[in-house]
């Protein structure tokens, strides 16, 4: 097995994150609940909703994406896979992309859907009400798939939100049999408890054929996957099943549980929450950052905050501070 190129190469969607500030009765006016994510099905439905929307930002978004754009502001070197249009969107996620030296050669997809987008309203406390049109991101192929990046990668990470179409699926499946095969590891994130919903048994298959080895989720998701109220419960049922598990719980910090033994960080302290989007995506990024660099699950856990309350301190997903400085 030679020696890995890239530390961390992402496959997830490709989508452009469009955010507004929003008070709780306009959520509820429009059917939305609060601090949670669903999707829009149509392009028409999607400007609709964004005619309503206030003034706003636009920055390349999706969940694998925004944890490779951590790895590579943290100095990782990184790659990432996924699809948009040949639009306008598509051209500025792409830009995005490249423009923090990660590695990032999927062609365009001519032609409709557009590149997809999320409409996300952050409310006075933070709590951001997700609205996404995925479009384009859905029809990746596994023809698309650069496999002599993922053979070059430390670590495959895929996000469990794209998990949902058939061909991105597939792509992924076929990204894990070319990772292990070249001898790198594996990392896969839950991404949302109505993911789980969907797909439980094919994400306990993976698992138990031990093709995971390192699972990322919060609390609520561990528990959604093990199919109980109880998180040690959950815990008991599938740590011993991958080599890392880790598990963010919120404010009340983040667990890793390897080889049996669990360590344990807090939150690092904000001054303010001003937005939670991202937030899992950067403490994902934080731990990946830490275990390529060969920092202890300690140390990993304790980047994956920092990053994490780095997130929550301003509007939008990728990081605006300087994350090497604050991790040290």
């Amino acid at each position: 097995m030679t020696q890995p190129r890239y530390d961390v190469t992402a496959i997830g969607n490709a989508i452009v994150d469009i955010l507004a500030r929003a008070e709780d009765d306009f959520l509820a006016a429009n059917g939305m609940t609060k601090g949670q994510m669903q999707l829009v099905f149509s392009a028409e439905e999607a400007d609709a909703l964004y005619a309503k929307m206030g003034p706003g930002q636009e920055v390349s978004g999706g969940s694998a994406a925004n944890t490779i754009a951590g790895l590579a502001a943290l100095g990782s070197a990184c790659g990432f896979v996924g699809q948009v249009a040949d639009d306008q969107l598509g051209q500025v996620f792409a830009h995005d992309v490249r423009a923090a030296g990660i590695r990032y050669d999927t062609a365009s997809r001519p032609g409709a859907p557009t590149t997809g987008r999320c409409l996300i309203f952050v409310s006075p406390d933070g709590q951001r009400t997700m609205n996404t049109f995925l479009g384009a991101s859905h029809y990746l192929p596994a023809e698309a798939l650069d496999r002599d990046l993922i053979a070059d990668s430390a670590y495959l990470y895929l996000e469990g939100y794209l998990w949902d179409p058939e061909e991105p699926r597939a792509a992924m499946r076929v990204a894990i049999d070319v990772a292990r095969a070249a001898g790198r590891k594996v990392a896969f994130t839950l991404s949302a408890e109505f993911v789980i919903d969907r797909h439980r048994a094919a994400f306990h298959e993976l698992i138990d054929a031990g093709l995971i080895d390192l699972l990322f989720a919060n609390d609520a998701e561990l528990m959604s996957l093990a199919e109980t109220d109880d998180l040690e419960a959950a815990i008991a049922m599938l740590a011993p099943k991958v080599a890392t598990l880790v598990v963010t719980l919120g404010p009340d910090g983040a667990m890793a549980i390897v080889g049996g033994e669990r360590t344990t960080v807090p939150a690092e302290r904000v001054d303010a929450v001003v937005d939670t989007t991202g937030a899992g995506d950067l403490f994902a990024a934080g731990f990946l950052h830490g275990q390529v660099t060969g920092r202890s699950i300690g140390d990993s856990l304790r980047l994956g905050a920092i990053c994490a309350a780095e997130c929550i301190g301003h509007m939008g997903p990728r990081p605006v501070a300087d994350l090497k400085a604050l991790v040290g």
